[in-house]
């Protein structure tokens, strides 16, 4: 496929990339989104689909009405749709929707919590603290080493599996860091997660919107048993997440939410819940973000997520030889392949604390980084190598400015004439440092 890297064939595609915002000098300049791993602007197409459905908007489930049965229809639809995107089988999985991945690892984990022998959790030290914390107050967690590179040690994994045989419940690893955008190897970790017993989630958030994924058959030993991920960080906002797993997981446990639409039969002595995904989905359904999430999935099908995949590669190559011209910029977890990542790039400007660096990006030249931890502290932590000791110094003062990176991470609508501005800001930083410190009350770092 041909890309115009100069300017992405897909930015027409997304709402308010011509939008103008003030910078300190006064001026308008045209906003850059380099924050794509947080959240992504919506499609165009998920927008006017919003306004076709919107006169039909009406109850789920709840009424006889004309409109309300063409909302359910579209609402059970979608079901099918999700699971087709990431080669789920409609017979044996289920699509439960929530706020976002999130919700959704909180829901599963309240779901497989039990009095059996397994309860231990695998994690790893790259993980959100979304595939972290929920696990804490309910099961056994150890954690699965990172290498000197960032990258998942499948060793540690297989001798963690093996030491522990009969008492692992599941491993739960992100599909593509949001620090250092590393695709992990989720089919080989399914593989020898199933061969010691035990069933694997893996965190789709970074994952999903930039790259193609299958779940496989429930008969092959490569396959996902649990897939999480949002729409709002695949150009679908209103807040919807998605949690796909077998439906036998969630048919013999409770709702960890109850209250409408989750009971075939209740009165003040029992109470009969509804199968799943009903039982698991209370309160009124957000079929606003359903509706656009569905859109957002049809688009990308289109496009073809191998495209899109081979398109944010491009601009990742790209951005890591230009900064690496650069002497005073340190990117961690680079490597010379870049397929084996998403577009998301961690660095630091010799001399410059990270939140200086974004403030200067945005009011500056009005591009939008991310900098601090990003939700994965013990990571990043072990990235810039902060000590034990060190780290016991922030804890005691938590009023002292943490160590921490920006990160640039792109949409498929991104282009080298953006990441060539960010370049020459990045440029002027490093040239002008003493003012910028200045400028913005920052103080020299080692």
């Amino acid at each position: 496929m041909y890309y115009n890297l100069y300017k992405s064939i897909y930015r027409n595609l997304i709402v308010g990339l011509d939008t103008k915002i003030p910078i300190t000098n006064g001026n308008a300049v045209t906003a850059i989104n380099f924050d794509n791993a947080a959240t992504t602007p919506p499609l165009v197409s998920v927008l006017k689909e919003i306004v076709n459905y919107a006169p039909w908007y009406s109850s789920i489930h709840r009424g006889s009405g004309y409109k309300s049965i063409v909302s359910s229809k579209i609402y059970e639809d979608s079901r099918k749709i999700v699971l087709d995107f990431v080669g789920g089988d409609i017979l044996k999985d289920t699509v439960i929707y929530v706020k976002n991945t999130t919700e959704a690892i909180n829901k599963l984990s309240n779901t497989l919590y039990g009095d059996d022998k397994c309860n231990l959790i695998l994690s790893s030290n790259m993980e959100h603290h979304s595939n972290d914390l929920p696990w804490r107050n309910k099961y056994n967690v150890d954690y699965i080493s990172v290498n000197k590179c960032g990258k998942l040690d499948l060793r540690d994994l297989e001798y963690k599996l093996r030491k522990n045989r009969g008492r692992v419940k599941l491993v739960t690893v992100a599909g593509a860091s949001n620090v250092t955008g590393y695709v992990n190897p989720i089919y080989s970790i399914a593989a020898l997660t199933h061969r010691y017993g035990a069933k694997v989630l893996i965190d789709g958030a970074q994952l999903v919107p930039h790259a193609p994924i299958d779940i496989k058959p429930h008969n092959s030993e490569d396959h996902i048993d649990y897939l999480v991920f949002s729409a709002h960080k695949m150009y679908a906002p209103f807040g919807t997440g998605v949690l796909i797993g077998p439906i036998d997981t969630f048919r013999d446990s409770a709702p960890d939410y109850v209250g409408g639409g989750t009971v075939e039969i209740v009165n003040h002595n029992y109470i009969k819940w509804k199968e799943p995904p009903d039982k698991d989905e209370a309160g009124s359904p957000n079929i606003m973000g359903v509706v656009a999430l569905v859109s957002s999935i049809r688009t990308l099908k289109s496009l073809g997520m191998n495209n899109i995949k081979n398109y944010e590669d491009l601009l990742t190559e790209y951005t890591i030889n230009r900064l690496k011209d650069l002497p005073e910029v340190k990117m961690y977890c680079v490597s010379d392949k870049f397929n084996d990542r998403v577009g998301i790039i961690p660095f630091n400007i010799n001399g410059i604390p990270h939140d200086i660096t974004a403030k200067i990006l945005s009011y500056e030249w009005g591009i939008a980084v991310r900098n601090g931890c990003f939700c994965a502290q013990s990571y990043v932590r072990e990235l810039l190598n902060v000590s034990e000791e060190e780290e016991e110094y922030y804890i005691k003062d938590s009023s002292i400015k943490r160590p921490g990176m920006v990160r640039i991470s792109f949409g498929m609508y991104n282009d080298y004439r953006e990441i060539d501005l960010m370049v020459k800001a990045i440029s002027k930083i490093i040239e002008n440092k003493e003012y910028y410190l200045s400028k913005y009350g920052g103080e020299t770092m080692a």
